[in-house]
């Protein structure tokens, strides 16, 4: 079962992601800001994360920055989460080392997609992953 953490410091959008991915067949971690993030993820070595990108503490910019840049992460596809959808968000995000783009609120057909995309054979098939 594929690991997922999400890095989300607002509670009910932790929450509903987190329902969502478990329910498509995903084992899902969180932290609530940037820097319980990096720690989770160096201790748990998840799959994939998704960063919000606006955390307390220390941002999502910077904990995907610190993550790439440790040779134990680097590997960890991450994908942005934001609600501040500007232009230029989207390769700011790539340029701090995320592997792909989402803005909020999150369409998790998309999502998903996305998700099975970067984790290729070992994400799950299962629900309703064919739309």
């Amino acid at each position: 079962m594929p690991r997922l953490l999400v890095v989300e410091d607002n509670e009910e959008s932790r929450d509903g992601l987190s329902r969502h991915l478990r329910r498509k067949g995903f084992e899902v971690a969180v932290a609530m800001d940037g820097q319980q993030g990096i720690e989770a993820a160096r201790a748990g070595v998840p799959d994939l994360i998704l960063m919000d990108m606006s955390l307390p503490i220390l941002d999502g910019w910077e904990a995907t920055r610190q993550l790439k840049a440790d040779p134990a992460t680097r590997h960890i596809p991450v994908i942005a989460l934001t609600a501040h959808a500007m232009a230029g968000d989207r390769e700011k995000a790539l340029q701090a080392g995320c592997d792909e783009y989402e803005a909020k609120p999150v369409e998790f057909a998309r999502l998903f997609a996305k998700i099975q995309t970067l984790l290729g054979n070992s994400a799950p098939t299962n629900g309703d992953s064919h739309g």
